[in-house]
């Protein structure tokens, strides 16, 4: 009979493998300063960090790169802020997970607490109205999000765009100019945390929050 060797008590013991979903805490921010966070990877907020900034609308079909002038002019605020972009350098069009990876990655970042999220729909390449961009104001209008909303005058659907804006909340104004957009979405994310830390609420979310759905990060508008 064969029988199975005993373990050696000194022997090294195999360790499980990491959870692929597993995320190790991030270094601790003590003092506000400038972060970026680009999908796939999740924005882990801590307490002391600077209002936020997530920018919504099209990614594909559009006539200019909008975010890049977006983060630009971010960039040269004077007060430093977290900006949140789903627009990835690289995206695998391939991979047929990462349409859904996308849209669990926009929808966990357009939900956290005391978020501004800036929607701007570019001037189109073609008549594409870039659906998930509009689906996404009408969620964030309907759930009261803090939103600043701009479209240019050669998106397809601009009067789609203000009616939907003037029916839900009367009197917001819609800016053709992606500058000025860009302008109230700072002023907005500014007033939003100086309210969050009058009222002692998290600006953005519980330090080191694990993201819901880390497992699913991305997909195109």
């Amino acid at each position: 009979m064969t029988t199975s060797p005993t373990p050696d008590a000194h022997s090294p013991v195999a360790q499980p493998a990491p959870s692929p979903h597993h995320v190790s805490p991030a270094p601790r921010r003590t003092v506000p300063q400038r972060l970026y966070i680009e999908a796939p990877t999740y924005y882990r907020p801590q307490h002391s960090d600077p209002p936020c900034v997530f920018l919504a609308g099209g990614i594909t079909g559009v006539a200019e790169q909008w975010h890049r002038r977006a983060i630009e002019a971010l960039n040269a605020c004077t007060d430093p802020l977290v900006i949140i972009n789903p627009n990835r350098a690289a995206f695998p069009i391939h991979d047929p997970k990462a349409a859904w990876e996308q849209v669990s990655w926009e929808q966990h970042h357009l939900h956290l607490p005391a978020l501004t999220t800036l929607f701007w729909f570019a001037a189109a390449e073609d008549s594409r109205p870039q659906p998930i961009a509009m689906f996404e104001l009408g969620q964030a209008l309907g759930e009261n999000r803090k939103i600043v909303v701009g479209a240019h005058p050669r998106y397809p659907r601009e009067a789609d765009v203000h009616m939907l804006c003037q029916l839900a909340r009367p009197g917001m104004p819609v800016y053709s100019d992606l500058e000025d957009t860009v302008h109230a979405a700072y002023q907005a994310a500014t007033a939003l945390s100086t309210e969050c830390r009058r009222e002692h609420r998290p600006t953005v979310g519980r330090p080191d929050a694990e993201p819901a759905g880390h497992s699913r990060n991305s997909r195109r508008r």
